[in-house]
């Protein structure tokens, strides 16, 4: 029904910002050729200059057959970037009517054999595809930040996604080299965001109340459970940390003093105190840093990360 995951040869990107520049250059280093549509001509220089920045971590964790910067193409005509494409991954604006709009006219001048995927974060497959004619073939394709270094991608479709679309898609990012982790249902957040909204929530409640900078929070996370986490999740390093008992001795002894912080805190409020706190507090942070300076500092420690990991597997 649709095009064979195994014979992908060419990608089409939609969005020229931070993820869909990275899905681009994810997809050029893995030997695809790549159709990168922009909204504008103005935008290519963001877009090439993302590219630019994701090919040296790329290059450092290992080009696949064929790769290069010379397969990819940028268009500024939606009809031009969908031609002869076997794959979609449309990373538009996070705007529910600019996607419902796009996938009204992908579902039209896109053949059916295509699967679309969506890089949002925030909306639900079930709303954008509502009014694309060929609903069927549209799943969520959800990446982590920055694309081109970390592998999940969680999927999803909407009530009017097909089962077969959503296997082939799983499929299809797993050939692309990415982790895909396919969802049981449709659920606001998918998992990942889920979970790292919760540390967020529990980051401002701490900001807000006087009990931890923004500097405490983080320093608490990348030298407490951050180097863990790279290789088990939360589940694992819980059942492991509790001997032979195992995640059982764990729920057992710790779970019932558990309840009060798993059930004490909603969201807080944003006020602007609590907002001014915590843009203060990640400047003093950045110390002066350019986001250019640490986004490139953050993908070479990422990368020296996954590469530990990989040599150690």
């Amino acid at each position: 029904m649709y095009f064979d995951p195994k014979r992908v040869t060419r990608v089409t990107t939609i969005g020229g910002g931070p993820i869909g520049g990275g899905w681009a250059a994810h997809f050029l280093a893995r030997g695809y050729d790549v159709t990168a549509y922009i909204h504008d001509a103005a935008e290519r220089p963001i877009l090439d200059a993302i590219i630019d920045t994701a090919w040296k971590s790329l290059m450092a964790l290992g080009l696949a057959p064929g790769a290069s910067l010379d397969r990819l193409t940028v268009v500024t005509d939606i009809s031009d970037a969908v031609k002869d494409t076997h794959f979609i991954q449309e990373s538009a604006p996070e705007n529910l009517p600019m996607k419902q709009a796009l996938y009204a006219q992908l579902g039209q001048i896109v053949p059916p054999d295509v699967v679309i995927g969506s890089s949002t974060s925030g909306l639900m497959m079930t709303d954008i595809q509502q009014d694309c004619p060929t609903p069927e073939r549209c799943v969520i394709g959800h990446p982590f930040n920055p694309p081109y270094l970390l592998p999940l991608v969680e999927i999803v479709g909407g009530k009017a996604t097909a089962p077969a679309a959503v296997e082939w898609a799983g499929e299809f990012y797993e050939i692309a080299g990415k982790a895909p982790l396919i969802m049981k249902k449709e659920i606001p957040g998918f998992v990942a965001t889920r979970l790292q909204e919760a540390l967020w929530r529990e980051a401002l409640h701490m900001v807000a109340n006087g009990e931890a900078t923004p500097e405490d929070i983080d320093n608490a996370l990348i030298n407490g459970p951050a180097p863990r986490m790279a290789i088990q999740g939360q589940c694992m390093a819980f059942h492991v940390a509790c001997g032979a008992g195992g995640m059982a001795t764990n729920l057992d002894q710790f779970g019932p003093a558990l309840k009060l912080p798993w059930t004490r805190l909603e969201a807080p409020e944003l006020t602007k105190e609590l907002r001014d706190r915590m843009v203060d507090g990640c400047n003093e942070i950045a110390d002066g840093r350019d986001f250019e300076e640490m986004a490139a500092k953050r993908d070479e420690q990422i990368v020296a990360v996954l590469r530990a990991i990989r040599d150690t597997s």
